[in-house]
């Protein structure tokens, strides 16, 4: 994605309006959404991003790349990327996405995004993008409630399901140990 939209860090705000979707006021009850959400989730952001997702690529691709190389103005530094939720609406190509960070994978599905980006589609048809908005993030909050509390009752069902990177050292000696077994078993054979 780097080599389509470049290597270079983003500089945004939760709220970039880049297409005009949105009139002052709209943009105002969008950000109070957003806002809400913070405060509901003081762990995680929630970003909007509308504008064309450049070159006429894969959106969710895009939305994966912006998310990964934005740095939000407006969002506190305790809050990393991998803790936040990017939603890109590409008016000229007619879509939207939905992007979370790896930090989200345990508790958010594609059926959730689904669910999301329908509560907002009726909308968003009638060129009303900020309602849609709205609704998107009111159901996201929804179900990421939901997650909290299965999550409290059953914590290890919302553990991460791909082990963190293993530490270099870890792996040159696992490679060492595997070097050195091989060639135990080669000289014991070779007797």
């Amino acid at each position: 994605m780097d080599a389509r939209h470049g290597s270079d860090n983003v500089s945004l705000r939760r709220l970039a309006d880049l297409a005009g979707l949105m009139k002052s006021r709209e943009r105002v009850r969008v950000q109070a959404a957003l806002d809400d959400f913070g405060r509901r989730f003081p762990q995680l952001f929630f970003a909007v991003y509308t504008g064309s997702s450049r070159a006429g690529g894969n959106i969710r691709q895009f939305g994966f790349w912006l998310l990964n190389r934005a740095a939000f103005e407006d969002v506190p530094v305790d809050r990393p990327n991998e803790a936040g939720i990017l939603l890109v609406i590409d008016p000229e190509a007619k879509a939207a996405s939905v992007t979370w960070g790896y930090q989200l994978d345990p508790y958010l599905t594609e059926e959730d995004s689904f669910d999301c980006l329908s509560r907002a589609h009726a909308y968003w048809l009638e060129g009303r993008f900020a309602e849609g908005t709205v609704r998107l993030v009111e159901q996201l909050r929804k179900i990421l409630a939901k997650r909290a509390a299965q999550a409290r009752r059953d914590p290890e069902r919302f553990e991460r399901k791909v082990a963190p990177p293993a530490k270099t050292g870890e792996i040159a000696r696992r490679i060492r140990e595997g070097h050195r077994q091989a060639a135990a078993g080669k000289s014991e054979v070779a007797r």
